[in-house]
């Protein structure tokens, strides 16, 4: 089985990367859904102020790693040649699933910050904001975690500037790629 991560900022695309690959079959396993599950079981309202003080409790009790450890045995449960692991947060992630997935790829999404403001804005998902301040904060918080280094080890970097369309296009060439046999 192949493993490809996916490391990117807020709004960067990395959920419209795991869509695509969903529709594409490949199993996604998103990371942020660990967090979101431990927020539910603490029975906290599900904004990024909970989400954020989740995952710090949960990095703070475990490790860096400790959102990774838990998506581990989930992706290896996947019976499919190609799984995505999306919303990697940090470079200790990176390390486990290199550990883990010897054919582990890390794939980095980059987009402006007003490209991805606009994003935030437009999606109105429960844990989102539309300040820029807020997406700074949000920023300064996820690079706190090593998500920086994450995004600098990557070993393919994709720009979203352009259309939905145009990314849609590039991920689909990728993903086919990335799911051939060596």
């Amino acid at each position: 089985m192949k493993v490809i991560g996916v490391v990117g900022l807020p709004a960067s695309g990395k959920g419209e990367f795991s869509n695509i690959a969903a529709g594409m079959g490949i199993p996604v396993i998103v990371m942020g859904d660990m967090i979101r599950q431990a927020v539910r079981e603490a029975g906290l309202e599900p904004s990024d102020t909970n989400f954020g003080i989740t995952a710090n409790r949960l990095r703070a009790e475990g490790g860096m790693d400790a959102i990774a450890r838990l998506c581990v045995p989930v992706i290896k449960k996947q019976d499919a040649p190609l799984v995505l692991v999306d919303g990697i947060r940090g470079d200790t992630e990176v390390t486990l699933f290199r550990k883990n997935f010897l054919t582990f790829t890390l794939i980095s999404i980059d987009s402006s910050f007003e490209n991805r403001l606009a994003r935030i804005a437009a999606r109105a998902r429960s844990d989102d904001f539309t300040t820029a301040d807020a997406l700074h904060n949000r920023d300064e918080r996820e690079l706190g975690w090593g998500l920086g280094n994450a995004l600098k080890v990557a070993d393919i970097h994709i720009k979203n500037e352009g259309t939905l369309t145009e990314f849609s296009d590039e991920v689909r060439t990728l993903l086919a790629r990335l799911g051939k046999s060596p």
